[in-house]
């Protein structure tokens, strides 16, 4: 079953970059691209997830209703069906999963839980360790895991996007990372239960693995995390890009998080512009409003030959040797001038100075 085997909370670490299901991606792409799970998607996970939290709390008294299990099994596939066409749980093989949900649910499976739910109870935690009950403890693991998602992503986004937003205005460098990550979180930070900013990353587990890693194509030596919640994940690449120099920012065109991964002030994402026609990424509508902001600026060099020349115009009216009327002419045809200058670059390039000039004019 697909869905046991690709561990829906480890990440493969190499250098700069991460491994989540089947894509790799610069180190800081999951934390980032959670920050982009909209509160209205986090509302309906939370509400899609509220029949597992119910069935999770029952089996724990004992009394075992097995016909909540197919109640578990159509909860699972509504949420699978929803992470398919969301970042970063589209980066599994969530389809797969959806054809083969069905099999975990099957009259076997459903027996060994109900034999280890007995045994639980009689001998202990130790029985999760019993071979012999496997199929029925991974069932209830996924159960456990897919009902605490919506509630962890709420913590993640309360948690992490002031922080997220604290780092715009920080040296986009490692060095610049560390200080406003220092400035965030008080500096007597403990792995305490009192202490959401860490409590997350408790009981994570490590363990170095050869991988073959798609930028060389044979196996590398690599860092394996598993975590015990979605928001630890997620915390931990967030801060792991930060170790490298990988950053979030929020673009002011789509208001989506995209990941930056160099020095570079780089404002706008490479994602399609909502609502332009002409199907233009927002850094090309960026590139063009940071032009036009440029050219608007009063010391911009088009705009700086303009007002030398009426300020020209305006002394020698004061000094009487420029008639009014060929003074306003002239106003009116260097004002015309720096227009088609704005808008014509050869022309800015060309021909405008000389023409600008108090002679030409």
């Amino acid at each position: 079953m697909s869905i046991l085997n690709q561990n829906l909370l480890t990440l493969d670490f190499w250098q700069d970059k991460v491994t989540y299901g089947k894509q790799t991606v610069p180190i800081g792409t999951i934390g980032c691209a959670a920050l982009n799970i909209t509160e209205e998607q986090i509302t309906e996970l939370i509400t899609l997830c509220q029949p597992l939290t119910e069935i999770i709390l029952m089996l724990g008294t004992g009394n075992v209703d097995v016909s909540v299990f197919h109640k578990a099994e159509k909860c699972l596939l509504q949420i699978l069906r929803f992470l398919q066409k969301t970042e970063p749980f589209s980066f599994l093989d969530l389809a797969t999963d959806e054809k083969e949900l069905h099999r975990l649910f099957d009259e076997e499976h459903i027996e060994n839980i109900v034999v280890y739910i007995h045994a639980a109870q009689e001998i202990g935690a130790v029985a999760a360790f019993d071979e012999k009950y496997s199929r029925g403890v991974s069932v209830l693991k996924l159960i456990q895991v897919m009902a605490q998602l919506g509630g962890t992503l709420q913590i993640y986004k309360q948690s992490i996007t002031a922080f997220a937003h604290a780092l715009h205005d920080s040296k986009r460098t490692p060095d610049g990372y560390a200080a406003a990550f220092a400035e965030h979180f008080p500096k007597d930070d403990t792995l305490s239960l009192d202490n959401s900013a860490w409590v997350q990353l408790t009981n994570t587990t490590m363990q170095y693995v050869s991988a073959v890693m798609p930028e060389k194509g044979i196996p590398q030596l690599v860092k394996r995390m598993h975590y015990v919640s979605f928001v630890g994940m997620f915390r931990s690449d967030l801060f792991e890009g930060l170790c490298v120099g990988h950053s979030p920012r929020k673009c002011p065109i789509c208001g989506q998080w995209f990941l930056t991964t160099d020095a570079r002030q780089t404002k706008y994402c490479g994602g399609l512009a909502p609502g332009d026609k002409l199907g233009r990424t927002c850094r090309q509508i960026g590139n063009l409003k940071g032009r036009e902001q440029r050219e608007l600026a009063d010391d911009h060099p088009i705009k700086a030959i303009y007002t030398r020349r009426m300020n020209t115009i305006t002394q020698y009216l004061h000094r009487g040797t420029l008639d009014k009327q060929i003074a306003a002419v002239m106003k009116r045809l260097a004002k015309n001038k720096m227009e088609r200058a704005i808008s014509d670059h050869v022309y800015a390039k060309g021909s405008y100075e000389a023409e600008m000039s108090q002679d030409a004019l």
